[in-house]
């Protein structure tokens, strides 16, 4: 299965939960803690289950979140 690494810039989050929404893995929820601008921004808590789809960072409406894919899909190459 494809692997991939999502991350959000916590403090540019405004909380809309758009890409919570679009992520088919659950790799994304928000968080109980505010930001410097005191909205709940979204946070990855389950890393390990990124496949690196993107659509969590192509529905983000701030483009806040960046998602890089492991060279040749696998941990393993």
């Amino acid at each position: 299965m494809a692997r991939g690494r999502v991350v959000v810039s916590v403090d540019r989050c405004k909380g809309c939960s758009l890409c919570v929404e679009a992520c088919p893995q659950n790799v994304l929820a928000m968080d109980t803690k505010v930001n410097v601008k005191g909205y709940t921004p979204a946070v990855a808590i389950n890393p390990d289950k990124c496949t690196g789809c993107t659509f969590c960072a192509l529905v983000c409406p701030d483009v806040c979140i960046e998602v890089y894919r492991e060279k040749g899909g696998t941990k393993n190459g």
